[in-house]
C-alpha cells in the first residue's frame, strides 16, 4: 500500500506503460501534475490527463484496482494512514479454518463466527474513526513529486518552481502550520541554492529566456507588484483585519499608517511599476518599520520570487492567486475542464499572457472577498449557533456566484473569521469555529457548506467538520453530496439546510 522504493515501485513501473494522471482541482495538485508531465516527457512516457473534482471520480478506480493503489508519503509526515489489511478483509482470507464452524443448515454462520466478524468489524470501525476524525494536510504533493525527480537526478529549475508554488498554495489557503511552512521553505531553499550554483556558468544565464529563482523576505501583501500598494493593503486579509478596514475608524487608521511611512498618496495609489524608483528603493524596510508600530510584526514572510528574462518578475503567491482564479473562473461559460487547462497553462513560463490574465481575475476575486467580508461584518450576518458561528450568503449578494467555488469560499471563510474575531467583544465567540453556506446552483436549488476550525495562532490546522457533516447528514437523511477532496465541504439541497444545521448543533453541543 505504501511506496518504499521510489525507483522500483513507482518510476520503473510507470515508465514502461501508459499512465493516467488523475489530478484534483487545487493548485498544489496542478503543480505536481506539471512536474510529472515534465518527468514523463524526459523518457517519452505516454499519459492521459484526467481532471477530477472529488471522491466520486476516484471511487470506482480505487475499488477496481485496490491492490494496485499505492500511497507516496514522506516519512516525516506522521499522517496515521491505516494499512489496507487493517481495514479490509477478503472473503478468501475469512474462510480458512472456519469451515467447521458453519451451522448444520450451511446458510447461517455459527455463533463463534458471528462473534469473530463482530469483533473484526468493531476494530475496523475504530481504526477508521481515529483516522477520519480530523482532516489535515501533510507535505505538498508538488514537493513530494519534485523530491522524486531529484532522487532520480531528473529535476529541473521549472520543476523546482512548481514545487515552490505547490507549497505556497498550502500557505495562501492556510492548510498547514507556520512551522511546517518554514521547515519546507528551508528545504526548498537548499534546492534553489543548488540549482543556482549549477547554472552559474551556463551560457544562457543572462539570456532573455533565462529563469532565476531567488529566496525573498517579502511583504505579506497580495499581488502588490501587479497592483497599487493602496489596493493591495486594502484587499489583503492580514492588513485589512489588522486595520479593521470595514469601519470608519479603520479607514482613518490606514491613512495614519500611510502618513507614518511618509509615502505620497499619489505614489501609493498608482501602479507599483509606475512608482518612483526613489520610493520603491527601500519600500519593504519602510513598510516593515511602520507596520511594527501598528502591531503588524509579521508583515514580511519567507517566500520565493522568479524572474523570467529581464522584465517579468513574480512572487510564488502571485502565481497561486492567478492559477486559483483561472481554475474557478465564473466570468465565462467555460467548462470546469477548460478552466483546468487554463490554470495548468498559466504555470508555464511560455504562457505569461495567461498568467497576467489570471492575475487580473485574482484582483477582482480579492476585491469581492474584501467587500463581502465588510458587508457581513457591518450587517451582522455572522450568528452564534451555540457550538459554532454561522453565516449564510443570500442569493442577491454581489459576487455570490464566485463563492460557489471551494477555494474562493475557503478564502472568504478564513478572512471572515479573522475579521469577526477582530471586531467582536464576545470572548467566547473568539474560540468558535465558523460554518459558511452559499448558493451553489440556483436551478438545482443546492447550497455549498464549508466549515473551518477556530482562529488561533497556535492552531494545528486540524478540521473536524468532515466527520461532523457526515454524521449530521446521516441523522437527518439530508440529501448531501460529499464529493470534494476536503471533507469539510459538502453540497446539500436548500430545503435541507435548516434541519442539517439543527442536527449539527445537537451533535456538537
Amino acid at each position: 500500500m505504501f511506496i518504499t522504493d521510489i525507483r522500483k515501485e513507482f518510476y520503473d513501473v510507470v515508465v514502461n506503460q501508459r499512465v493516467a494522471l488523475l489530478v484534483s482541482s487545487d493548485i498544489d495538485a496542478l503543480c505536481a501534475c506539471k512536474i510529472l508531465q515534465a518527468l514523463f516527457h524526459c523518457d517519452q512516457v505516454q499519459y492521459t490527463l484526467v481532471p477530477v473534482t472529488g471522491w466520486q471520480d476516484l471511487g470506482t478506480a480505487f475499488l477496481e484496482h485496490k491492490e494496485q493503489v499505492k500511497l507516496m508519503i514522506k516519512q516525516d509526515d506522521d499522517l496515521g494512514v491505516p494499512s489496507y489489511d487493517d481495514i479490509f478483509r477478503d472473503e478468501e482470507e475469512e474462510g480458512g479454518d472456519d469451515s467447521g464452524n458453519e451451522s448444520d443448515g450451511g446458510s447461517e454462520p455459527s455463533g463463534k463466527r458471528r462473534r469473530y466478524d463482530e469483533v473484526c468489524y468493531a476494530v475496523e470501525r475504530e481504526i477508521l474513526f481515529d483516522y477520519e476524525q480530523y482532516e489535515y494536510h501533510g507535505t505538498s504533493a508538488a514537493m513530494v513529486i519534485f523530491e522524486l525527480a531529484w532522487v532520480l537526478t531528473k529535476d529541473t529549475k521549472d520543476m523546482l518552481w512548481w514545487a515552490i508554488i505547490g507549497l505556497t498554495d498550502q500557505w495562501v489557503h492556510d492548510k498547514i502550520t507556520h512551522m511546517k511552512y518554514v521547515t519546507d521553505i528551508a528545504t526548498l531553499q537548499r534546492h534553489v541554492s543548488r540549482h543556482n550554483h549549477r547554472n552559474e556558468d551556463e551560457d544562457n544565464s543572462l539570456s532573455i529566456d533565462c529563469m532565476r529563482i531567488s529566496f525573498e523576505y517579502d511583504l505579506r501583501l497580495a499581488l502588490y507588484q501587479h497592483w497599487s500598494l493602496f489596493e493591495s493593503i486594502c484587499n489583503s486579509s492580514y492588513t485589512s483585519c489588522n486595520f479593521k478596514l470595514w469601519s470608519m475608524h479603520g479607514q482613518k487608521k490606514l491613512q495614519e499608517f500611510l502618513a507614518d511611512m511618509g509615502l505620497p498618496l499619489k505614489q501609493v495609489k498608482q501602479k507599483f511599476n509606475s512608482m518612483d524608483m526613489s520610493v520603491k528603493e527601500n519600500l519593504r524596510e519602510v513598510i516593515e518599520e511602520s507596520s511594527n508600530k501598528y502591531g503588524m510584526k509579521d508583515i514580511r514572510i519567507q517566500t520565493f520570487g522568479v524572474h523570467f528574462g529581464f522584465k517579468n518578475r513574480f512572487l510564488a503567491s502571485d502565481v497561486v492567486h492567478a492559477a486559483a482564479a483561472l481554475l474557478e473562473s465564473t466570468e465565462k461559460d467555460d467548462s470546469p475542464g477548460d478552466n483546468f487547462i487554463k490554470a495548468l497553462d498559466c504555470l508555464s513560463r511560455s504562457n505569461l499572457e495567461r498568467l497576467h490574465g489570471g492575475i487580473d481575475l485574482a484582483k477582482k476575486k480579492l476585491m469581492a472577498i474584501q467587500q463581502t467580508v465588510a458587508s457581513c461584518i457591518c450587517t451582522n450576518l455572522i450568528l452564534s449557533q451555540g457550538p459554532f458561528l454561522y453565516c449564510y450568503l443570500l442569493e442577491g449578494t454581489p459576487d455570490v456566484k464566485l463563492f460557489s467555488k471551494p477555494m474562493a469560499l475557503t478564502l472568504l471563510c478564513k478572512y471572515l473569521l479573522k475579521a469577526f474575531v477582530r471586531s467582536t467583544r464576545n470572548k467566547r465567540c473568539k474560540l468558535l469555529p465558523l460554518i459558511i453556506a452559499a448558493p451553489m446552483n440556483v436551478e438545482k436549488r443546492t447550497v455549498i457548506v464549508l466549515g473551518i476550525p477556530p482562529e488561533s495562532e497556535t492552531s494545528d490546522k486540524k478540521n473536524f467538520f468532515g466527520r461532523a457533516f457526515e454524521k449530521a447528514a446521516e441523522s437527518t437523511s439530508s440529501r448531501t453530496l460529499h464529493d470534494h477532496f476536503d471533507t469539510s465541504i459538502i453540497e446539500l439541497k436548500m430545503e435541507d439546510r435548516t434541519k442539517f444545521l439543527d442536527a449539527l448543533i445537537t451533535l456538537l453541543s
